[in-house]
Order: structure tokens, then sequence, then C-alpha cells
């Protein structure tokens, strides 16, 4: 189903695409768990910062359609709403998606892939081609595929942070790179802070997170630590296959963060 302000609620074929409705030219999305969100206030200040980025509409119309969104989401069920910018109409609307299945570890193809977006740090007009990058490494067995730059440093998966840890150290891509800002990995970045965890920008290539505690984290699933690297071109560069390193962190901070969620703001 569709929510725009001029049509109200239409309902649309399971298949519909970015493609079939128009480009996009902001995109976000969060998991609604019986009226309850995590990080909802981030996920409106980022959409409405791309929006007004990408010469959209005005201050007053984006708010008015943040208002008027909220409202109509749904206070029961689980959902994985997506707002949207269109190109050319510059129409704001809501895409109300049930949640799919949601995950508590993942799979990666350990073939590191080129980063093919042409806009990273902001999320919508690359959906199609991240798309793209998942499905091969579906086809190679994984889950999820891993974006490095020219190089071979690891970036972020097609559809989360990537995060790891190097002895007591949460452990991020470099400072200044191509990110989309992730409202959990920035969480769980503020949290490690407030420990006293030393958190650290690090250039590692996807071989080199052998054997370590990595985690892909995002709306959707919150953190999902890797029990696994698969694919062609999976090895240490020594001829090994990856091994995945004891995700011993992961289950404590799972429960931290599943305590996040808060209620839906009443409209």
């Amino acid at each position: 189903m569709t929510w725009t302000p001029s049509r109200g609620l239409t309902v649309e074929p399971e298949s519909a695409t970015t493609v079939a409705n128009g480009p996009l030219l902001v995109a976000d999305s969060w998991l609604v768990r019986e009226g309850r969100v995590r990080g909802y206030g981030r996920h409106r200040e980022r959409f409405l910062r791309a929006c007004a980025e990408s010469d959209g509409p005005g201050p007053r119309r984006l708010v008015e359609f943040w208002h008027d969104m909220t409202a109509v989401l749904p206070r029961t069920g689980e959902w994985f709403p997506r707002v949207e910018l269109a190109a050319g109409s510059l129409e704001l609307r809501l895409r109300l998606r049930h949640a799919p299945p949601l995950g508590s570890e993942v799979r990666l193809w350990a073939a590191g892939q080129p980063d093919p977006r042409t806009l990273p740090r902001r999320k919508g007009p690359d959906l199609d081609a991240l798309a793209r990058v998942r499905g091969r490494a579906v086809e190679e067995g994984a889950q999820e595929g891993i974006l490095v730059d020219s190089s071979g440093t690891v970036l972020e998966s097609a559809t989360a942070s990537v995060l790891w840890w190097e002895d007591d150290t949460l452990c991020l891509p470099p400072a200044g790179s191509p990110l989309l800002p992730g409202i959990t990995g920035g969480l769980i970045q503020e949290r490690a802070v407030r420990s006293g965890i030393r958190v650290a920008h690090r250039r590692r290539t996807v071989a080199e997170l052998a054997g370590r505690e990595v985690w892909l984290v995002n709306a959707l699933h919150g953190i999902r630590p890797v029990t696994g690297w698969t694919g062609n071109g999976a090895g240490t560069g020594t001829g090994e296959a990856m091994t995945a390193g004891p995700a011993t962190r992961a289950a404590e901070w799972r429960n931290w963060l599943e305590k996040l969620p808060e209620p839906l703001p009443n409209m």
C-alpha cells in the first residue's frame, strides 16, 4: 500500500518497484513493532535533511507530510514502512510494507564488491544498484555483499553498516569514507563512547576481517553478527577460506538495542 497526502492509501501489486513508480531522490525506512520505533526522530531528521539537499519541497510541506504520515502508521503488527521523495514530480509518499522475517545472524559473500552508488550518503537513488549487489551475494550462497572502495577498503554492505571488533575496540570504516549515515550504527557508537569503549576508524580489507567479530547493523534487523563467509573469492589471501570470529558481544548489545524502541508520537 502507498499513502500520499493527495490520494490517501492506495493498493499496489507486491511486485511494484521504484522503477515502475519513478526514480527516487530520497528514501528512508524503519521497523515498527506494535507501534514502537527505535530512533524515530533520527529517521525524521535524516529524511528531511536529505529532501532539502535534493531541492525537494519546502520545510513546511516536509513537516506536514511527516506529521500526516506518522498519523497513518499502524499501531499494531510488524511493519517496515518506507518514506520516499520521487524524482520529477517531487511527490512525497509512504510505502506501507509488512516487515519481512527478522534475522539474528548473517552470512556474507567474501568477495568485496566495487561500490556502485552514485550518491552513497543518501538513501534512495541507488536502491536498485544495491539490490543487484545483494542479489549476486544470494546467488553465491550468502545473504549480503560487502561494498569496498577502489583500494579494497571495506565500506558497508548493500543494506547495512559494517562494524567489527579488534580486541576491545569497536571499529568502523575510515572517517570521511562515502557512507550512508546509519541510524542504528550511530546509536551503537554513542553507547560505546558512554561506556568507555574505544571507538576507532580503521582501513581494512574484507580478508582482514577474517576471524573477527563482525556485525551488520541496520534499522530492520538491528545487530546481526556475521557467522559465516562464502562465495567466489572467499579467502584470506593465503588460499584458506575465511572464518567468522565468535560473536561474544553480540547478544548483550542486541538485548540493549531491543529496549530502545519508543511509542510513535500521537498526531
